[in-house]
Parts: structure tokens; sequence; C-alpha cells
């Protein structure tokens, strides 16, 4: 996408003219996790489909829309739902909004999901920060022409989630009496669910969750110089030898009640964060 820093620009122009403030932190809610950010304070919303370049997000669960305002008194934009390879967009669609966070300013993503836990010692509910992750979506945002203004022709990736915030999240849970453990998600493009064959499969690989998003935008945000933190809510357990039927709805409403416990966590990661920058302002 040869014209990718000219179309920023213009969705930059449309969302500056209402906000005009610097994000340090941007933050994706996934399925079924839109109330996460109950404790944002709007200043400017967009819905993706009046935003140049943007698509609207047609998944169930997902508002479609990017609100830009204060958390823990640090500016923060987040997006209210996420685009899925599934829906039949490009990558370069799917993480387009990754590049016009970081034109922003955001140099933290958290990156917030729905998954299958594969691991027997799973909960529904239970809530994992990821270690590392598994890209089987047959595709990667980061194919084809480069700008090197934007980030290296050859990412490196040998560690794509931020060990430091990651370690801070597992304390922040650890003193809130949150349950949370490192896990590696593999990706896959969706919509359907996987099949017994294919849960052995990515559990043979490493993997301990699955699902359809996430490893998009955490390769863009990399590539962008951007440090991630991911958080997935386990909305159902996948053994192959006891594989009960899932549904849509059925992930909405246990990652929904899993909800107040992520938000604590990313809570505590932007109180951090913001007591770091106002630090800095003071000694400068």
């Amino acid at each position: 996408m040869r014209d990718l820093q000219r179309q920023v620009n213009e969705t930059l122009a449309m969302i500056t003219a209402r906000w005009k403030r610097s994000p340090r932190i941007g933050l994706i809610c996934g399925s079924g996790l839109s109330r996460i950010i109950e404790p944002l304070r709007p200043e400017a919303v967009f819905s993706f489909d009046e935003l140049p370049h943007f698509v609207p997000s047609t998944a169930l669960g997902h508002a479609g829309k990017l609100i830009c305002g204060e958390w823990h008194e640090m500016p923060v934009v987040a997006m209210q739902g996420r685009l899925h390879f599934y829906e039949g967009y490009t990558l370069a669609e799917i993480t387009y909004p990754i590049r016009v966070m970081k034109s922003l300013g955001v140099e933290i993503l958290i990156v917030t999901s729905a998954s299958g836990g594969m691991n027997p010692q799973h909960r529904p509910g239970q809530i994992i920060v990821l270690d590392d992750h598994i890209n089987m979506m047959g595709d990667n945002p980061l194919a084809g022409w480069n700008d090197d203004e934007l980030g290296p022709r050859y990412p490196d990736m040998s560690q794509p989630y931020d060990v430091e915030l990651s370690n801070r999240a597992i304390e922040i849970a650890r003193q809130r009496g949150i349950v949370l453990q490192k896990g590696i998600y593999v990706g896959v493009k969706g919509p359907n669910y996987e099949t017994r064959a294919e849960y052995r499969f990515f559990r043979m690989m490493g993997a301990d969750v699955v699902g359809m998003s996430t490893v998009p935008e955490t390769l863009v945000a990399v590539h962008a110089g951007m440090r991630v933190v991911g958080l997935s809510t386990i909305t159902n357990v996948c053994l192959p030898d006891a594989l009960s039927p899932t549904s849509g709805q059925q992930v909405i409403d246990v990652a929904h009640k899993a909800a107040s416990q992520v938000r604590q966590i990313i809570d505590g990661l932007i109180q951090t964060e913001s007591r770091n920058y106002h630090s800095e302002l003071f000694r400068d």
C-alpha cells in the first residue's frame, strides 16, 4: 500500500479536528469486552464508517467505534470492537487503525481478545497474558511493499509481547486477586470454530489458546515500534476428547462476565503509565 501515509494523514485530519490530544496508550476491545473501557472518559467518538479509510465492523459484539478520551489523567484511544480477517477484509484494512494510533502518538498497545483454551487446566472466564503467538492465518499484514518510514522491512519478532508490561500485568492481577497466567496464542482466519484434529494439532505446536484476531495487530504494532501487551479471555475450553459445541453468543456471554477482571488489569497498567508519564513531566 504505497499511499498508506497519505491515507493515515487524511484520517488524522478528521480525528485531530475534534480531538487535539496525543495519546500514549492504545486499546483494542475484543469480542464481548466492550465494557473494559467504562473508566475511559470520552472526549471524541467516531464510528469506523465515518473515518476516512476505516472499514465498518460486522462481527457479533463489536460496536465499531474509535473512542478518544482520558483514563487516569492519561489520553487514551480505544477501538470499541475490532476488525477480523473472516469479515472479508484484507489484513492491511484490519490493521489500518493501528497505523492511525501510532501516528496519533501511541507507544503502548493493549490488545484484548476472546479465545478457546486448549490446556486441560483452563476454565471459562480465565485470563491469559500473551507470551508469544503463532500465525496460522495464511497471510501477513507486513507482506508487500514496505515504507521504511513506518517500520523495517524485516522486523524482529523474537519478543512480540513486551516482557516488562506482561510481568507488570501479572503483578497487578496478583495484587487484585485475579488469576493470570502466561500463554501462547495461535491466530486463525475463522470464522468457524476448530475441529478436534485442529485443536490437537495446535496443542502439539505449543499453543495454549486459539482465536481469530490479535496476531495481525501485534505484527503491525511491533513493526511500527510500539510495545504490546496482550490479554486474552478464555471463553470455552477446547479439549478434543471432551469437545462441546460452541456458539458465538456463548463466547460473547462468557467474555462479558469476565470483562470486569480484564478492566482491573488494564486500569492498573494505565495507572502505572500515568504515574510514569507525569513523573517525566515533573522531571522535565
